[in-house]
């Protein structure tokens, strides 16, 4: 249930201290988009003989994998980001420092992508082992940046907009976890049984959190028919 909050005085050094959510939300679109295309830059042709094109190409499937991973991935965590910026009223120091973590630790995803392709093209499986691993724990990193993105406001209520539910960045927490355990059980899988297996959970990760970027306790626009869609009202963060 949403609750009732007071007027904030407009004076003193509380308000000096919090600031319209306007500028983080422009600041991260623009890191976000920068990001993303950081990561077409691996997307090189590949050296070969001529007519071993396709060949070669076909041998660089790892490197398109590593590929689609990240970039769903940074993608739906834009998607992730804007639901939560449509709930937050203000934004205070803490808060600006937790999307910063944010977005530095989202700032890193190019560089195992990076050495994933690199690894794939060298074909050493050891290699390719420790490359997934390292990806694997830049996501898992990633993950704990939203733990205690929603944890800070779940303990600042205050800081969201008065119809969003006292609990619902608290409902948020266990995603975030689940993220983070899931990033290390793939980390350990791919050295320990195969890379192939890190990836495709690095590739399944992306699609939890797509489905679930409104909340954990609200339905995909996808699966709502059309009473929303005509009107644009799935981002909308009132509770029911």
């Amino acid at each position: 249930m949403a609750r009732e909050r007071q007027d904030r005085p407009q004076g003193g050094r509380r308000g000096a201290t919090r600031s319209d959510p306007s500028r983080a939300v422009a600041f991260s679109d623009a890191i976000i988009a920068i990001v993303i295309t950081l990561l077409v830059l691996d997307l090189r042709p590949p050296d070969t003989e001529p007519g071993g094109l396709l060949t070669a190409l076909l041998a660089e499937w790892p490197t398109y994998l590593a590929y689609a991973a990240s970039y769903t991935y940074l993608a739906v965590i834009w998607l992730n980001h804007k639901a939560a910026f449509t709930r937050i009223r203000e934004m205070d120091r803490g808060l600006q420092w937790a999307n910063l973590a944010i977005l530095a630790t989202l700032a890193l995803v190019p560089w195992p992508t990076a050495v994933i392709a690199e690894t794939a093209r060298t074909g050493n499986l050891a290699d390719e082992r420790v490359a997934v691993a390292l990806y694997a724990i830049v996501g898992a990193l990633l993950c704990l940046s939203w733990l205690v993105f929603f944890s800070y406001l779940a303990r600042h209520p205050d800081l969201t907009k008065e119809e969003v539910d006292d609990e619902y960045f608290a409902r948020e927490r266990p995603r975030a976890l689940v993220g983070v355990v899931l990033y290390v059980a793939a980390g350990i899988a791919g050295v320990l049984i195969h890379p192939l297996v890190a990836l495709v959970v690095f590739l399944l990760l992306p699609a939890f959190y797509g489905l679930t970027s409104h909340g954990v306790d609200q339905r995909p626009v996808l699966f709502r028919g059309g009473d929303n869609d005509a009107t644009g009202t799935s981002d909308d963060p009132k509770s029911s």
